[in-house]
């Protein structure tokens, strides 16, 4: 499957690899020349064939907003946006009505894994409709761990649910990273 994907830092850096890794064929933008396949978002569009599927993997608030919206006046209907970053999941809506104006999908994915991802796979919780769920499954299937695919990918429900959920997750994740090392120093024998 062929794949536009914009930020390529350190996850979506990691992100192409693994993709390429697996035999898709990725684009990848961003601002800096040494890590860029084109220089441009309109260059990226005119790379990929139609429909296109365009992850984005940019910061969360204005950066991905402003993103989106240049995205959608370059995309053509039929084509898909994912956003993979850590927006707010209040911010999907607005992005999915911007797009879905122009006749195009989109998808918010929230993405767990960090750097060790490129190597372990991804943890994937994608809201919005069944229909682009599929259509990016193949890159989905990709970037999960190994194993039986509900165990490293989940649609959790219409736009805002993946980001959501990826909100809970990180909640709990930071909760329990704050939690061990007072575990730990409680528990030790005194010397």
């Amino acid at each position: 499957m062929q794949l536009g994907l914009i930020g390529l830092g350190r996850m979506g850096g990691n992100m192409r690899d693994r993709l390429r890794a697996a035999g898709h064929e990725v684009v990848g933008y961003d601002p800096r020349p040494e890590v860029t396949d084109v220089e441009s978002l309109p260059a990226l569009a005119k790379a990929l064939g139609t429909p296109r599927v365009v992850w984005v993997m940019v910061p969360s608030g204005e950066p991905t907003r402003g993103t989106v919206r240049e995205l959608s006046e370059i995309l053509e209907p039929g084509d898909l946006v994912i956003d993979g970053g850590n927006s707010r999941y209040t911010d999907d809506g607005p992005n999915a009505e911007l797009l879905a104006g122009k006749g195009i999908g989109y998808l918010d994915v929230g993405v767990s894994g960090g750097i060790w991802g490129k190597a372990n796979g991804y943890g994937l919780m994608a809201g919005g409709t069944a229909a682009d769920v599929e259509r990016a499954m193949p890159i989905f299937d990709a970037l999960r761990p190994e194993g039986p695919r509900e165990e490293g990918f989940v649609h959790a429900g219409p736009v805002g649910a993946g980001h959501f959920s990826k909100m809970v997750h990180n909640g709990i994740e930071y909760g329990l990273m704050q939690l061990t090392p007072r575990a730990t120093s409680c528990c030790r024998r005194p010397s």
